[in-house]
This record gives C-alpha cells, sequence and structure tokens, in this order.
C-alpha cells in the first residue's frame, strides 16, 4: 500500500516533524535557566519564525496541489479526447459491419 492510502505521506511526516520541533523548542525555552525577559524575547522570536517558516511551507504546498491539479485537468482532456474518438471509431465499424 502507497504511504499516502494510509494518510502517512510526506506533508502530514513534515508537518508533524516541525510541530513536534515547535513544542520540543517551546519547552526547552520555557524550562531554560535565564530571565523571563529573555524567555519570552527568544519565544516571541521563535513563534515569529516558525510562523514564516509555516507560511511558506503551506504556500509551497498549495502551489504544488495547484500543479497537480492542473497536470491532472490535462491529462484528463487528453484522454478524454482520445476515448472520444476511439468511441467514435467503433460505432462507425459497428454501423459498416451492421449495413454489410
Amino acid at each position: 500500500m502507497r504511504d499516502e492510502e494510509s494518510g502517512f505521506g510526506a506533508g502530514s511526516v513534515l508537518l508533524s516533524f516541525l510541530l513536534g520541533g515547535m513544542v520540543g523548542a517551546g519547552l526547552a525555552l520555557l524550562l531554560a535557566p535565564q530571565a523571563g525577559v529573555e524567555t519570552r524575547r527568544k519565544i516571541r522570536e521563535f513563534t515569529d519564525d516558525m510562523k514564516e517558516k509555516t507560511t511558506d511551507y503551506v504556500s509551497h504546498a498549495r502551489d504544488s496541489v495547484s500543479s497537480t491539479v492542473g497536470k491532472g485537468k490535462s491529462y484528463i482532456d487528453e484522454k478524454k479526447a482520445v476515448l472520444s474518438a476511439a468511441i467514435e471509431a467503433g460505432k462507425e465499424a459497428y454501423e459498416r459491419e451492421v449495413q454489410k
């Protein structure tokens, strides 16, 4: 069975990794022995950085999905034309056989 079918595609693994990293880094910052002001500054910087990375990841994923959907539509249109031509050819061949 393919990974995507079992729910463990590359996107979900990457997202899980990112979320786990964010939780771990947040806990490390909270448990580190330093002043509260310094900890809050580091957490703010970290969350801003993660927000930016997540936005970039979502944008990239959206572009990738749009590209894949576009390719799929083109493929379907192409195969639809081939199938229609084959059906027409089959109808014509059948009509010739019936007329004999």
